[in-house]
């Protein structure tokens, strides 16, 4: 057996390549592998093209069973790698041919090596006309040895593979017919598990599955011992020591699991009806006393408020929206989303959600949107801690891929937000920069920086350490157009509007009083009227009908929205629209606000 843990940054082929050792694999028939990206089951992830959830497949391979994890590639996700890599005895470290390793390729192997796990290097898209497959190569090596892996270089495994074209090989000048290589360093060059087959039972659950007939699904690799079905067994909580029964035993086999009546040491299992398991949680024999310590994840770095919909189009679209059913869901959430907390503000109905980063949050919030819940959404702020007595905040590596003739519009941007050059290389016609940033400097940036550069720029980020609080980020420059009445738009009235600033309603939209309809040009808040209708008259004059023309209105996805509103504003999240307003809808309290 081999349990094996896929890590890389984002977009660098990993759920691709396990379509492709499923494929080449033979296990499946061709109208169960049809679709691309097999893994991403998800909506959320089919239609953004990351992957947001680990996931656990098996393939059989000369006789040994491979168990492969596939894990998020964004940094924002990587609470989901820190739990996973736990039940992994080796790792395949996936690198891009053109690109090397990136920022999240460092912190997941970090991660990794960490927990114990032998890696194997994947250089992949050597097809890609831009690929440096052999320096890609080298610079993944210099990261294992500057992450304290030294002692494995001597012996580290390495294959070159394009995952697209379906094949491995150890010459990147000479393709072969498909995967067999790699799949040979897996079960030639990797341990099997190492566990104590002879000892009591002993398993750490690091992820939760759902099901409405059998609720809760522990899932996690027996470190120790084995188990049955129907065995009775102790589960050491935070505070407490439970005993419960296995209703339910599950190996993963395939695409899927499959039923059995044991399981041993080194096997990754499915428990069902364990009530109340948690993520951290150990599993041992009755009396057996031996737990492992807690799961313990990196703390998040950004919070957001999490209200009721109260604006005065509340309750038209969603199913979900009092305190009690958000309350409900965020808890749910908190089950299986280890890097996320959760915190009641005092004094108010609301919630403070602290997670990762701004995606994390915001695959929360359109993940409940679909559900059929209706929210306002705060301003995303940085989590700053005191160390020493004095106020520290996060800092971010930001790492920027650029035309070279576009350089200048990044450096001023960022340098605005408090960043510091750390590195430039160029790369062809393109540079690499990386600086050092405030994470409060990267709410926002991202939009910008691809504006200015009219969408050339690559841009990843990953958190690095907490330093002392620097100075004021400059805030938003321009101020928004707010609606001074309830109604529909009119076409007459944005026409009239539109040198005024950019709006983001078009003719025949619902607004209502309080609303942001647009961006003003200027650095001011102004109301506006976008509803006001033409006066009819039965006098015609020369000139006096128009054609009225209008530029369309700038859309707004969800993360756009969070990183453009500032504190007195609310996102307002519905199943079917997102709307930006004013916390306070009447003009008369804003001034009255802006006065105290």
């Amino acid at each position: 057996m081999r349990n094996v843990v896929i890590i890389a940054h984002v977009d660098h082929g990993k759920t691709t390549l396990v379509d492709c050792l499923l494929k080449q694999s033979g296990q499946f028939r061709d109208t169960e592998l049809r679709e691309e990206r097999i893994l991403d089951s998800n909506d959320l992830e089919r239609e953004r093209g990351i992957t947001i959830l680990s996931k656990n497949i098996a393939i059989n391979y000369r006789d040994t069973k491979i168990n492969l994890i596939d894990t998020p590639g964004h940094a924002d996700f990587g609470g989901e790698v820190e739990r996973v890599v736990r039940m992994a005895d080796g790792c395949l470290v996936l690198v891009d041919a053109a690109e090397g390793p990136m920022p999240q390729t460092r912190y997941v192997l970090e991660k990794a090596l960490a927990a114990g796990v032998k890696p194997i290097i994947v250089v992949n898209k050597i097809d890609r006309p831009d690929a440096r497959s052999a320096e890609a190569l080298d610079e993944a090596l210099e990261l294992l040895a500057e992450l304290g892996g030294e002692d494995q270089l001597d012996s580290v495994a390495y294959v070159f593979a394009s995952a697209k074209s379906g094949f491995a090989t150890n010459d990147p000048d000479e393709p072969s017919e498909d995967m067999r290589p790699l799949l040979d360093l897996l079960v030639d060059h990797l341990p099997g598990p190492q566990v104590d087959a002879d000892s009591p039972l002993r398993m750490m659950v690091t992820t939760l599955d759902w099901s409405e007939y059998v609720g809760r699904i522990a899932v996690g690799r027996i470190g120790a011992g084995g188990i049955t079905a129907g065995q009775t067994i102790e589960m050491h909580q935070k505070e407490s020591v439970v005993k419960q029964k296995v209703a339910g035993l599950y190996v993963f086999d395939k695409l899927g699991r499959t039923k059995t009546d044991s399981a041993q040491a080194g096997d990754i299992v499915a428990i069902e009806g364990l009530e109340g398991v948690e993520i951290g949680d150990t599993i041992s024999m009755v009396d057996a006393n031996n737990p492992y310590p807690r799961l313990a994840v990196d703390e998040p770095t950004l919070e957001m408020v999490f209200a009721v919909n109260s604006s005065p189009l509340a309750g038209r679209e969603g199913k979900f929206v009092t305190t009690r059913q958000i309350k409900g869901r965020l808890e749910k959430e908190l089950e299986r989303n280890v890097a996320l907390r959760v915190e009641m503000i005092p004094g108010t109905e609301a919630y403070a959600v602290k997670g990762r980063g701004v995606l994390h949050l915001a695959v929360l919030i359109e993940t409940m949107r679909r559900e059929g819940y209706e929210l306002s959404i705060g301003k995303p702020r940085v989590i700053n801690r005191d160390i020493d007595g004095k106020p520290h905040e996060p800092f971010e590596s930001l790492r920027v891929e650029v035309p070279t003739e576009a350089m200048g519009p990044v450096m001023e941007l960022v340098g605005l937000r408090r960043g510091a050059l750390e590195e430039m290389k160029q790369r062809g016609e393109y540079s690499l920069l990386r600086f050092t940033i405030p994470s409060r400097g990267l709410i926002g940036l991202r939009t910008r920086l691809l504006n200015a550069t009219r969408g050339t720029a690559v841009i990843h980020h990953r958190f690095e350490c907490y330093r002392p609080l620097e100075a004021d980020v400059p805030r938003r420059a321009n101020g928004v157009l707010i609606s001074m009445v309830s109604g529909k738009t009119m076409p007459f009235a944005l026409f009239a509007l539109q040198d005024r600033g950019e709006f983001f309603v078009g003719a025949g939209q619902e607004v209502y009083e309080g609303m942001i309809v647009g961006e003003n040009a200027r650095d001011n808040d102004i109301t506006v009227n976008p509803c006001k209708e033409k006066k009819l008259t039965n006098m015609r004059a020369s000139g006096s009908d128009e054609n009225v023309v209008l530029k369309p209105p700038r859309g707004m996805s969800l993360e756009m929205a969070l990183e453009y509103i500032e504190e007195d504003e609310w996102v307002e999240v519905t199943p079917e629209n997102i709307r930006l307003r004013k916390i306070l809808l009447k003009e008369s309290d804003r001034r009255r606000e802006s006065r105290r």
